[in-house]
């Protein structure tokens, strides 16, 4: 390779050296593909050598790379002469290059941005592409790390700390979803709201650590029971409330006593003492007289006052 005209032998020198010492990544392709140039950032993240890449296809040396999808983003480069790029966010790298940082040594692999550019020969044609690799991975993992923050930022805002389930504010919003899908479409949900029997005494008698470890465990009891479309949530102190998606109150019935009876069979032990309690529920369905969500939320709890009255540990269906 002989130094451009108007550039002197000093100058091509250090241009040269200046494109082998940059902390990115330059590669020139032809128009078949073939590596024409690859410098040294290129080298030390391949342990490929440039005299033994040079004319070598470079889907040869990287059978990773795409083709259809490289085609695409380098052919209108070739054509309309226009610079493309490529982030990290729509596709984590080109070269699979490791990862050696150690601040960011979680990610297997170099995350990258690429620009692609054209060089417009004397003839004003574009024989040759550049290739210029930016290692982001610093920026990627930090992105990433303040996403999964946020995610769990919100994960917390909405679950209850103690059982897992939807915190009040959450099933609420959840409630208002559900009963807006019922006025839309007409379909079917019945609501079933449930405390534990006589809670103070537990927490009287055994501590509110042993207060927990039931609330705990009925909390689990319940999410055992339901679907995975089932809207769940602890509404406060030892009362529970559930959204049954899709499903009639006759059903919901089999569901509350099929809860109602695990629960009853269940027992913690806390320090030695084996703790028993039982549940009270509620059913209530939406339909035409339920004007607005908390009036359902109302019947539904009407019905569980019922079931205290009646001796507790049993499930009651709502009755104007």
């Amino acid at each position: 390779m002989t130094a451009p005209e108007s550039l002197d032998a000093g100058e091509f020198h250090w241009l040269m050296d200046m494109l082998q010492t940059i902390d990115v990544g330059l590669v020139v392709l032809d128009k078949t593909y073939r590596v024409q140039a690859w410098n040294s950032f290129m080298e030390n993240h391949s342990g490929k050598k440039p005299h033994t890449v040079r004319d070598q296809v470079i889907f040869d040396l990287f059978p990773e790379i795409p083709k259809d999808w490289f085609f695409s983003k380098t052919q209108s480069v070739f054509l309309l002469q226009n610079r493309t790029f490529t982030t990290w966010t729509q596709r984590p790298y080109l070269f699979r290059f490791r990862n050696y940082r150690p601040i960011t040594g979680t990610e297997p692999y170099m995350f990258q941005n690429i620009t692609i550019s054209p060089l417009i020969s004397a003839s004003g044609q574009v024989d040759h592409i550049c290739l210029i690799i930016y290692d982001v991975t610093d920026i990627a993992t930090n992105s990433k790390q303040l996403q999964a923050a946020n995610e769990k930022l919100g994960y917390l805002s909405r679950t209850d700390a103690l059982t897992g389930l939807n915190n009040r504010g959450a099933w609420q919003e959840s409630l208002k979803a559900e009963y807006s899908r019922h006025k839309r479409t007409g379909q079917q949900s019945t609501l079933v709201m449930f405390d534990i029997d006589h809670f103070k005494k537990v927490n009287d008698t055994y501590g509110h650590p042993a207060g927990d470890e039931v609330i705990k465990k009925t909390a689990a009891v319940l999410m055992e029971t339901m679907r995975e479309t089932d809207i769940s949530g602890r509404y406060g102190g030892e009362e529970f409330t559930v959204i049954l998606v899709d499903t009639s109150a006759e059903n919901a019935m089999i569901f509350a006593e099929r809860l109602r009876k695990k629960i009853e069979g269940l027992t913690v032990h806390h320090e030695g003492i084996a703790i028993r309690w039982t549940v009270s529920l509620g059913i209530a369905p939406v339909n035409d007289t339920v004007s607005e969500p908390m009036q359902w939320v109302e019947h539904a709890d009407q019905a569980l006052y019922k079931s205290k009255q009646g001796g507790r540990n049993r499930s009651t269906h709502y009755a104007p």
